[in-house]
């Protein structure tokens, strides 16, 4: 009984963060801002669905972990190639630094 509230508590917090992923959409803000907070939302929102079922179906747990890896992966990886595909060509991605390393 406990085990089904759970998943079922996870199954809609997914739903909760896709639809929350998608309100920015309609938003002021830039592009790469509403992919950003689509792209982070959506795989939150995909990995409690899995995590959801998971507690539902545990016999399937080899195919739902690998689901739950390839989220993680496929995802950061996307989050960076548009990071990459975004930036200007004559001027590389570099990473921040603190203003007291740089004087």
């Amino acid at each position: 009984m406990l085990i089904n509230i759970l998943s079922y508590a996870c199954i809609a917090c997914g739903i909760v963060f896709w639809y929350w992923g998608t309100w920015p959409l309609v938003g002021n803000r830039s592009l790469l801002f509403k992919l950003h907070s689509l792209s982070v939302a959506d795989t939150l929102g995909s990995m409690a669905i899995i995590i959801g079922l998971l507690l539902q179906i545990s016999h399937e747990w080899p195919l739902l972990v690998l689901a739950l890896i390839a989220l993680a992966v496929w995802n950061t990886t996307l989050g960076y190639v548009l990071a990459y595909c975004s930036s200007d060509a004559n001027h590389p991605i570099v990473p921040l630094t603190r203003a007291e390393d740089e004087a």
